[in-house]
């Protein structure tokens, strides 16, 4: 039997099939590959999309669905993409939901890395065609690739965890696909999908929700960040520039030698509370750094996270004057917290501001115009005119594109000749 094992791992892992990297025209890496580096590149500045109960629900499915429908004979539809990439995001957001620990901001374990394995093994098994019986199995393989610890939250490492979940749960769904079987009942036991949280506690659902389904996004959007960094500094940000409003509105300008102390009054939870940043990852998980930085420029942008804006002077002193506070009532839920931020002067009066609901929550959503903006930017930094702009057409017409393989072909596209090369061969 152990050499029938390794003779389906052989047959997987010395497959002649590639897929490409994101904004890397001349690079091709076997699918399971590429799925981990484009998992990387999405988590790598930390600012994907964020659900709840607490994960990134995106960066560990789209990555393996991508580079699996490159290598697959039929090209699948847009339609077919999008049902595959929802079922991938259903299926965490079910699991997550059989725990109420769940709903907190975690403490123990990265939630993509435990969830988003699920997500991306069942995606890839629909995009797969996989049987019921095939697709249990993938879920029950990929549960052997879940987990990763939060102490290396705010470190390098981070964003391996959604390059880990999006490749395991391809490598999962395609031994599946190949025989290799796991245990059933994974999600029914303690010892199984349990072990990673204390209260889970699953259940069937009724027959009335199966003839009657709907979609867990069709009653809670995800959240789209505006800045680069944790959940958690959309509240802080938008508070400090609230205050920072209130003190310029009262006094006529704004200045650091006004300030002598700062607190910030947030909802518990310890990797997040990183007073003195040294790295530009530290820094998107500091309260403290996203606070004083909406303070000193009146804004938060990926260029705050560089190292010259990290290492300034006039930063240091003001996380100097930080102190930090986590009132009884303050949740740390990303449903139910709130950031509070007061400005306390050198002349007497204090100037204070609240967010409860920053703008990019499922709450209070970006507009439209603002997503696609956020992602041309962003976009623009490794491809072309041409690509950005395909890309954006694709996704918005994504249901009646006939053959996806064209958004992979934008994708790939780093300079204006490349397309110009390609118009010609067509």
């Amino acid at each position: 039997m152990s050499f029938i094992l390794i003779l389906m791992c052989l047959q997987l892992f010395t497959s002649r099939e590639r897929s490409s990297v994101w904004g890397q025209s001349d690079i091709i890496l076997p699918p399971h590959y590429a799925a981990f580096v484009n998992g990387i590149a999405v988590h790598s500045m930390d600012f994907d999309d964020t659900w709840h109960p607490a994960t990134h629900p995106s960066g560990a499915v789209l990555p393996a669905l991508l580079a699996l429908a490159e290598t697959l004979p039929s090209q699948p539809s847009g339609l077919d993409l999008l049902l595959a990439f929802n079922v991938g995001i259903e299926v965490q957001g079910r699991l997550m939901r059989f725990s109420k620990e769940a709903y907190n901001i975690p403490e123990r374990f990265h939630p993509p890395s435990v969830v988003g394995v699920m997500g991306s093994a069942a995606a890839s098994a629909k995009l797969l065609g996989l049987s019921p019986e095939q697709c249990i199995h993938a879920l029950a393989i990929a549960a052997s690739s879940a987990g990763a610890p939060l102490a290396n939250a705010a470190t390098q490492t981070k964003p391996l965890h959604i390059g880990n979940a999006a490749r395991g749960g391809l490598e999962a769904a395609r031994l599946a696909q190949i025989g290799l079987k796991g245990n059933p009942a994974i999600l029914d036991l303690d010892r199984g999908l349990g072990v990673y949280y204390k209260d889970y506690s699953p259940s069937a659902m009724a027959d009335s929700a199966v003839r009657a389904y709907k979609w867990i996004l069709e009653d809670q959007d995800v959240a789209f960040k505006r800045i680069p960094a944790h959940l958690g500094m959309h509240w802080v940000v938008d508070a400090a520039l609230a205050a920072r409003e209130k003190l310029q509105n009262a006094v006529g300008k704004f200045d650091l030698s006004q300030i002598r102390h700062v607190t910030l009054r947030v909802p518990p939870s310890k990797y997040v509370n990183c007073p003195l940043p040294a790295t530009e990852h530290q820094a998107r998980h500091s309260f403290q750094f996203n606070a004083c930085t909406a303070l000193l420029d009146n804004k938060v942008t990926v260029a705050s996270f560089g190292d010259a804006q990290i290492g300034r002077s006039a930063l240091k002193e003001l996380l100097g004057k930080v102190s930090l506070e986590t009132p009884e009532d303050n949740l740390p839920s990303f449903d139910k917290m709130y950031c509070e931020v007061e400005i306390a002067t050198h002349q007497g009066p204090s100037y204070t501001a609240r967010c409860d609901t920053f703008y990019g929550h499922w709450r209070k959503p970006l507009t439209l115009k603002h997503l696609v903006d956020k992602f041309r930017v962003n976009a623009s930094s490794v491809l072309c005119t041409v690509g950005v702009e395909g890309v954006i057409d694709v996704i918005g017409n994504i249901e009646r594109v006939a053959d996806c393989s064209i958004l992979g072909s934008y994708l790939r596209m780093t300079s204006n000749q490349e397309h110009l090369d390609r118009m010609r061969i067509l």
